[in-house]
Parts: C-alpha cells; structure tokens; sequence
C-alpha cells in the first residue's frame, strides 16, 4: 500500500521548502521527500531576488522585472507572485529587507558588495550603505576570509565609510581545519578559554578582549559568520557590549552558518504548518501516464510507492543534479520531463568564460501553470509542477536571483497544488 497524501513536494531547498510551507497552509496535507540534507548549507544565507540584468546592478528588482525574457520564471508568477512569496518568508523568518522594494549592499567576505533583497538580522548593522566606518576581523585559523584585504577592497568599490582589517586568534586556539560549527558552538557555550597571559575567560569575553586594541574609534565591527550556531543573537549582543561598538557577521562561502540557521528555520515552519518530512529518500521511479500516480522512493534498498494528488518537482539544477547532462544531452531525472536544448554540444558554450553560455538557462520548460511541458508545448503531466532550479529561462548566478525565484516558484507552483484537490 502506497504511502499518501494530497501533496508531494519533491525536494528539500528553498523551493521545495517554500512549496511545502504554502500548500499546507493552503490545508493540504504535505509530505516533502528530499535525498540530501538542504542545500542551504552551501548558500551565503543572503536572498537574492534580482541584482542584475545584463550585466548591470539593479536598485529595484520589481522595476526590471518587465525587462526579463518573456519564458523567465519571474514573468510567469508576476510581480505579486514575488511579492506574496516575500511576504511568506518575512513571515516566517527573523530577515531584514522587507521595509523597502531597493536591494540592500550587504558586504561579502571577498570585498565585494552585494545586492539583495533579504538579508539575516546579523548582517544587517554591516550594510555598505551606512556611513560609519567598520572594522573587519578575521582569525588566523580560518584563512577563507582575509579581514585587512576584503577591507582594503570594500574601500575601493567605493563605500562611503572607511574599512580597516584585522587578524586576530579566536580564544580556545582552534586548530586550522576547524569547521565553522566549532567556532559557532564555542561561542554559543560561552565556556572559559585560556587567554593570553595564562588567564581563563569565558569565550565571547576573551575574543572581545583580542579585538579591543584593533578597534582604534571604530563604531561597527564586522566578524566572519561563525556567530553563534544556537544563540547568535547573544553572542553578537555580549561583543557588541565587549567592545561598545555594533556587531555583524560577513557572509561567508560554504559551509555556511547563516544557511543553516535558515534551513533550520525554515524546517521549523514546515513542522508548525503540519508537513511530514523525509530525507535521505530519492524519488527512483514513478508510475502514470497523463497524471503521475505514485512515486517509487528508495528506502534503504526496498521501492516504497509514494501517492499525491498532486507533485511539486523541487530538486535544483545541474549543480543539485535536478538537471544531468552527458556526451548525449540534458535530462531531469525524475520524470523524464523535457529540457531544451541546443542540438550541437559546442553551442551549450561560449569562448568566453563569462559569456552567455546556454547552459547556465538549462531546465525544464513550464506553462503558464509550472507544468513542464513536451516539444508541443503541452504539459508533460497534468499533476505535476516544478519550481526553483529546475525551471529554465534564467541565470541565476548572472542574475543573482536564485533564492528569489526558487522562493516564488516554490510558492506558486504549491498554492497551485493546493487549488487542484
């Protein structure tokens, strides 16, 4: 007997969870199956709905939407679409942003500044768009982020406040391979540490102590985003008060720390709508014709039948193998639905490395309605939706509009769901 529910979501990122959360708020009953853990882990915790159409830097995104090809995902959900799935994700998360429609400059780990729509309350005393100047600390041990360098080019994109680096040793001497939770959890636990000196401390103590004489009148102090795993908010209030000046974490590359605090957020809020959620479970097979009867999801070796009235397809792009291309094409897995592409292989490319390379635009081909759809233009299924990276018509990395499309999509393709049953 196969395991139902009115809605399966397919799929455990920012699209799926967004479908999820929608639909059983819409009082369906969800079930969401994902075969890895969240691929939150790998993002920059930022959300990103549109920060550049060709090539140029978007004030706001709700303006340039009308600029975007018409088989853009944007174009299908509209303007309200994105509006509505930002209001479900302010609802449900502690995010700044939602004040105004204009991308907020969020300082990167590289020294860049990055438009976005969303970003975590942490971030948000670091914004490029504030006059006071900042200090940015790094640790010896965690070499991804070079304070005194991303401060030396934050300064040259033209911010207007003055940057100066640091490099200081984190309290308890983590060794060099230490991952981020080490420092995050070392933080949240505030337990003592020996200083210099031979003292003992407790962490945050101690850290604010090695920072104080670098901080030379600076009244914001930016730290890599190891802030605290279950208490950042505490661990950024007693440095703020360590040192007298505001404290905010720098995005950093993944694994990132503000990527799983979302995820962990965002798990919570499917829990409280009342969603089931399973991972470590691949969708293997599926069984129909017209409609998608049930899914066959590998549980430990045995097939097990998964039944909906409805499928949200959810499972990424080529970098979340959503989408898998070889010698002889491009294919989504799951259900075989059709990816457009160019015939000859040598035209996926451009010479240039960051051309327009069609590849980066590779994904299933919706209707009006998420529904992929055959050469005919047809839906492939009349039951099934897809959202997030698996849909085509956009560049996200170009773009910088991933977590927003996948937050749009997501949304729409499960209120859609909901309104079919």
């Amino acid at each position: 007997m196969a395991i139902e529910s009115d809605v399966l979501v397919i799929g455990g990122g920012l699209a799926g969870l967004s479908a999820a959360i929608a639909a059983a708020r819409e009082g369906a009953h969800v079930r969401l199956v994902s075969y890895k853990q969240s691929t939150l882990k790998q993002a920059s915790g930022l959300v990103d709905v549109l920060g550049y159409v060709d090539g140029e830097p978007v004030a706001d995104p709700f303006e340039r939407m009308a600029d975007l090809p018409d088989d853009h995902p944007y174009r299908i959900v509209g303007e309200s679409g994105v509006r509505e799935a930002l209001a479900l994700f302010d609802e449900v998360t502690d995010y700044r942003g939602g004040h105004t429609d204009r991308n907020a400059l969020v300082p990167t780990h590289g020294g860049t500044v990055k438009p976005t729509a969303r970003y975590p309350a942490s971030a948000a005393p670091g914004l490029a768009s504030d006059d006071r100047d900042a200090l940015l600390v790094g640790f010896e041990t965690l070499v991804d982020f070079d304070a005194p360098l991303a401060a030396d080019h934050i300064e040259a994109a033209g911010v207007p406040f003055a940057a100066d680096g640091a490099t200081v040793r984190f309290p308890g001497d983590l060794r060099a391979d230490a991952k981020v939770t080490r420092y995050a959890h070392l933080l949240d636990e505030d337990r003592a540490v020996e200083t210099d000196g031979g003292r003992r401390l407790p962490a945050r103590e101690a850290l604010a102590e090695r920072v104080r004489p670098h901080l030379d009148g600076h009244e914001r102090v930016g730290f890599p985003a190891v802030l605290g795993d279950d208490d950042p908010a505490g661990v950024r209030a007693a440095l703020s008060k360590g040192l007298g000046a505001d404290v905010f974490e720098v995005p950093m590359g993944p694994p990132s720390l503000p990527g799983l605090r979302l995820a962990d957020r965002l798990y919570e809020a499917l829990d409280e709508a009342g969603a089931s959620v399973e991972t470590g479970v691949p969708v293997v097979d599926y069984e129909g014709e017209e409609r998608v009867e049930r899914v066959l999801v590998d549980r430990k070796g045995a097939e097990v039948p998964y039944a909906a009235d409805q499928y949200v397809l959810a499972t990424g792009g080529l970098v979340g193998k959503g989408v898998e291309s070889d010698r002889e094409g491009v294919r989504e897995p799951v259900f075989d639905c059709r990816v457009p592409q160019p015939a000859d292989r040598y035209d996926w490319f451009e010479d240039a490395v960051f051309g327009d390379h069609a590849f980066a635009r590779f994904g299933v081909d919706p209707d009006g309605e998420l529904r992929p759809t055959d050469e005919r233009g047809d839906p492939e299924f009349e039951n099934v939706r897809a959202a997030g990276s698996v849909l085509g018509g956009h560049d996200f990395p170009a773009e910088k509009s991933g977590a927003g499309v996948s937050l749009a999509t997501g949304r729409a393709a499960g209120v859609l769901a909901t309104e079919e049953l």
